[in-house]
């Protein structure tokens, strides 16, 4: 809805929130709770991960919609982009009550807009680079804000840190291009290639989101890029070509100067990598992450710039660059990125957001070289229709990856109706071409004694995906746990 804004002050202020368990929706609510907003809301009754995170900011929030969740006094509804206004009842509703309403990405895009802001974005990676992003402005004890896609070990759950407002720091969605309502002053772009393909036509189409997203970028605003990555390049030239004002920042094995990335010998269990002439160790695993940690701290490093020069106050290097050694040292990763579910039985379990055969690939390697020695048993969920259809094979080559390949029925997406010509067994299909051991279990909850009876102790048992299997590993913890009590 044109012209609707957050409230100038949040202080007091009765929102309700559409869609509330997803999970920017659910960080954007911590932020709102932090300013003093009375926040309200409603989600489905299915169980999200953000659940325990919006009962640790002890909101009142229905399961299921219904015109009359809508409390009496609303100054504002901001909802999620997967439901329509137009046929979803609640807002229906709002609109019948003349009752403002803007969409999640509009939400943050206000915010953005009333302090010095960095967007992260980038098909893979942002998540991590935000949460590294915390971590940093946390151990520097910055005046700054910064919103993760997913909750973080190192915050107690919450998927914010809200120290003040000299800045803010946002991982920033390309879906239907929602970055475009953020107002940047830098950006940072992890890598480009061709996803949500139920939205974009195909690569070319979100490189051009990407383009547009830089060209937004104020009067001499900076762009921080992975130069190692081709379609992050490619944004690179292009705005250089049209925004001459605007400051390049290239940071990677390829890169030059303070972006500089070397990998250094390490032992298992740690990554150890140079960003500049400073030397950093990283305990999740995946080389990856040391590109997006030196993301992190090139961005962190320009809004401590911001917020010094605001104040007039003297930028001590030293002492910042020893808060973000440690801060990098001891991050523990976010919800759902090679997350530790437990360990029991002799058997680690993990869980990964990884839905992209690019990012399943780079993730499963990781664990392969943090992990050595240990079988390696994935039990994966595809999610969408659009996307397994469009990089099937592409799946079946990344998936072949594990020692033992469990596989289930395709994750819908609320946004899209099954087209009837993908399912699961495709799936299957592609990654046995590919050479994989594949056990295909059409419902999650079937799969229980399927794992039980392969995983053995001294594996590395991996819940995968963008849908709800991550309740499997947890229940295959607590059996192995029950097993561990009686014996």
């Amino acid at each position: 809805m044109e012209g609707v804004a957050l409230p100038q002050s949040l202080s007091e202020a009765n929102i309700y929130m559409v869609g509330i368990k997803g999970t920017g929706m659910a960080a954007l609510a911590e932020i709102l709770v932090a300013g003093g907003a009375h926040v309200t809301g409603s989600d489905t009754a299915e169980k999200f991960q953000t659940d325990d995170l919006l009962r640790s900011l002890d909101l009142c929030y229905a399961e299921g919609f219904a015109a009359s969740n809508l409390p009496d006094e609303i100054d504002l509804v901001i909802y999620s982009a997967a439901y329509d206004p137009a046929n979803h009842e609640e807002l229906v509703a709002a609109t019948a009550r003349d009752l403002p309403l803007i969409t999640y990405a509009e939400a943050l895009g206000e915010l953005s807009g009333s302090m010095p802001s960095i967007g992260i974005a980038g098909v893979h990676g942002k998540t991590t680079t935000a949460a590294l992003c915390a971590a940093i402005v946390r151990a520097a004890a910055l005046p700054g804000t910064v919103l993760a896609g997913s909750a973080l070990s190192d915050l107690g759950g919450r998927a914010t840190l809200v120290q003040g407002r000299s800045f803010f720091i946002a991982e920033t969605c390309e879906y239907r291009r929602n970055f475009l309502r953020f107002r940047p002053s830098a950006i940072v772009i992890t890598n480009i290639e061709a996803d949500h393909l139920d939205y974009f036509r195909d690569r070319a189409d979100i490189i051009s989101a990407f383009e547009e997203y830089a060209r937004s970028l104020p009067l001499r605003g900076e762009l921080i890029y992975c130069i190692d990555d081709d379609g992050a390049c490619e944004i690179a030239d292009s705005i250089s070509r049209e925004r001459p004002d605007i400051r390049l920042t290239a940071y990677g094995e390829r890169a030059d100067g303070e972006g500089h990335v070397a990998y250094l010998p390490a032992p298992d269990g740690e990554i150890r990598f140079s960003v500049g002439h400073r030397s950093f160790t990283l305990r999740i695993p995946g080389k990856h992450n040391a590109l997006n940690a030196a993301a992190a701290l090139i961005a962190v490093d320009r809004a401590r710039q911001i917020t010094h020069r605001d104040a007039g106050e003297h930028v001590d290097d030293v002492e910042f660059a020893a808060a973000a050694h440690d801060a990098v040292l001891e991050f523990h990763g976010t919800r759902r990125r090679s997350e530790i579910v437990g360990e029991a039985g002799g058997v680690l379990i993990l869980d990964d957001y990884a839905h992209h055969p690019t990012a399943i690939t780079a993730t499963l390697a990781g664990y392969r070289d943090f992990y050595p020695g240990r079988r390696l048993i994935l039990d994966f969920m595809s999610h969408t229709y659009s996307r397994t259809k469009a990089l099937l094979d592409e799946f079946g080559e990344a998936l072949a990856a594990a020692d033992i390949l469990i596989l289930h029925e395709i994750y819908a997406s609320a946004r899209e109706e099954n087209p009837g010509d993908v399912d699961g067994e495709q799936l299957a299909e592609a990654a046995r071409h590919h050479g994989a051991s594949v056990h295909f279990v059409p419902q999650v909850a079937e799969a229980l004694p399927l794992v039980e009876r392969i995983v053995q102790p001294g594996d590395l048992f991996v819940t995968m995906g963008a849908g709800n299997n991550w309740e499997l590993g947890r229940a295959f913890l607590n059996r192995l746990e029950e097993r561990e009590a009686v014996s």
